[in-house]
C-alpha cells in the first residue's frame, strides 16, 4: 500500500489493487491545499468539523463512511469506534470516530481528532493496529505526551504523526506543537518520507515513527 499525507489529518491510502481511501478531507482554509482533482473510492470522516469533513472536494463517486460500526467496501474491512474530541466525554467538542481499516492484510488505524487516552475497553474494541495515524500537536487533540500513551496502548509497528505545527499553517501553526515534541517524548527512531510505501512483508523495516512530508 501507499500512504500519502495531505496535511492536518488528511491521508490517502492506495491499496495494492488500486482502491483509494481518503481520510478527513479539509476545506482549503488552513494553509494546506488538497489536489484539485482528488478522487477516492472510500471517504471516511472522523467528525463533522470543516477541517475533517469536506467531502465535496472529492471529484469522483465514493462511499462515505461517517460513524461507528463495521463496514465492508471495495474489499476493505472498516471498523468505526466511538471516542471523543475532548477529555469530558464530548461535552466541549463532541464525538470523534476512530477507524481501523484492514488493507492488504495490514490494520491501519486513523484516530481523527482524538481528545483523550484510551481505556481497556476501547483498546479491545479498536483491535490490532499495525500502522497508527495519530494526532500529536495538542491544542485541539491529545498532546505529545498523551499521544505517546495512546501509542503504547495500541502498540503499532509504525506510527505516523498528524495534526501538528508545520510551516504551511503559518500563524495558525502556533496553536499546535511541533512533531519534534512527540518524537522526543516517544523515545523512538523517526524517519522522514515523502510517501510511505510498504506491505505486510516489509512493514517491520519501517518500525518506529514515519514522518510524512507535506508538499
Amino acid at each position: 500500500m501507499k500512504i500519502k499525507w495531505f496535511g492536518q489529518s488528511c491521508f490517502m491510502i492506495t491499496s495494492e489493487n488500486g482502491v483509494k481511501i481518503l481520510m478527513d478531507p479539509y476545506k482549503n482554509a488552513l494553509g494546506y491545499k488538497l489536489p484539485e482533482e482528488i478522487a477516492a473510492d472510500i471517504v471516511a470522516t472522523s467528525h463533522d468539523h470543516s477541517d475533517h469533513n469536506h467531502i465535496s472536494a472529492i471529484k469522483s463517486s465514493f462511499v462515505h463512511i461517517n460513524g461507528t460500526g463495521r463496514f465492508l467496501e471495495h474489499g476493505i474491512e472498516i471498523k468505526g469506534v466511538e471516542t471523543f474530541h475532548d477529555k469530558f466525554s464530548g461535552v466541549k467538542k463532541g464525538k470523534n470516530t476512530i477507524y481501523n481499516f484492514k488493507i492488504d492484510g495490514i490494520n491501519v488505524c486513523h484516530c481523527g481528532d482524538l481528545g483523550h487516552t484510551l481505556d481497556s475497553n476501547l483498546v479491545k474494541e479498536i483491535g490490532n493496529v499495525d500502522i497508527l495515524l495519530l494526532p500529536v500537536g495538542g491544542g485541539f487533540t491529545i498532546d505529545a505526551f498523551d499521544a505517546v500513551n495512546v501509542m503504547k496502548q495500541l502498540n503499532p509497528s509504525v506510527v505516523v504523526p498528524m495534526h501538528y505545527r508545520t510551516k504551511a499553517l503559518g500563524v495558525l501553526g502556533l496553536l499546535f506543537a511541533k512533531v519534534d515534541k512527540f518524537i522526543s517524548a516517544s523515545g523512538l527512531q523517526a524517519k522522514e518520507y515523502i510517501e510511505l510505501e510498504l506491505s505486510s512483508v516489509d512493514i517491520k523495516s519501517y518500525s518506529g515513527i514515519a514522518v510524512l512530508k507535506y508538499d
